[in-house]
């Protein structure tokens, strides 16, 4: 293993145009580009491509394609049932870990990349990976960025077009750029789904 590949997980800077890790990069792209190419019917196909491609791969899995990710999606573990709509990217440079019965909104964009502020070392290409950690039965909304370093806690909403920039605890609802925490998940939850909506279902 190259002294550059051993230290994509561990936070120091590297160089990411190593020979070693963009071969083994370039080869799991061409998987996810083979993903994207499936057709919406193949949804059994598009199940088993995803036990393969992704680091972890729980029960009832479901990525809309087209799906991007730095390393084809390797670097991300994903718990059961857990859904994204289409246009998922994960800079997937190192883990990014996701809870069970999340739920994604499209043009979602999960980083675990960063690069230094010193434009010398931006010059010389060095970047830094840091994972991303997504709790249980989340929701992340439309167009939401999160970004390396974070962790979400479980049950936790994150608003349409936010910006994650630090940990944003459980069972809250949290929005805006910065994403902030706005509320606690409450009692009037219980009883309504949207506004003034009255949840009615099933017996």
């Amino acid at each position: 293993m190259s002294e550059m590949k051993e230290k994509i997980h561990t936070g120091e800077l590297y160089l990411p145009g190593d020979k070693e890790i963009m071969r083994e990069q370039v080869a799991y792209q061409d998987r996810l580009c083979d993903y994207n190419m499936t057709k919406p019917s193949e949804t059994e196909k598009r199940m088993e491509m995803l036990k393969e491609m992704l680091g972890d791969c729980g029960e009832g899995v479901y990525i809309e394609a087209p799906f991007y990710a730095n390393f084809g999606g390797h670097n991300c573990h994903f718990g059961n049932m857990v859904y994204a709509n289409y246009h998922l990217t994960c800079v997937d440079d190192t883990h990014i870990y996701v809870g069970d019965y999340t739920m994604f909104g499209p043009n979602v964009i999960i980083a675990t990349a960063g690069h230094p502020i010193l434009p010398q070392l931006r010059e010389q290409t060095y970047q830094y990976n840091m994972p991303v950690t997504i709790g249980r039965n989340c929701w992340i909304g439309a167009g939401a960025i999160i970004l390396p370093g974070v962790t979400i806690g479980d049950n936790t909403v994150i608003g349409a077009g936010s910006v994650v920039t630090k940990d944003i605890p459980a069972n809250v609802v949290a929005v805006g750029n910065p994403c902030i925490v706005m509320r606690e998940i409450n009692e009037h939850d219980k009883e309504y789904y949207y506004k003034e909506r009255r949840i009615q279902i099933g017996n």
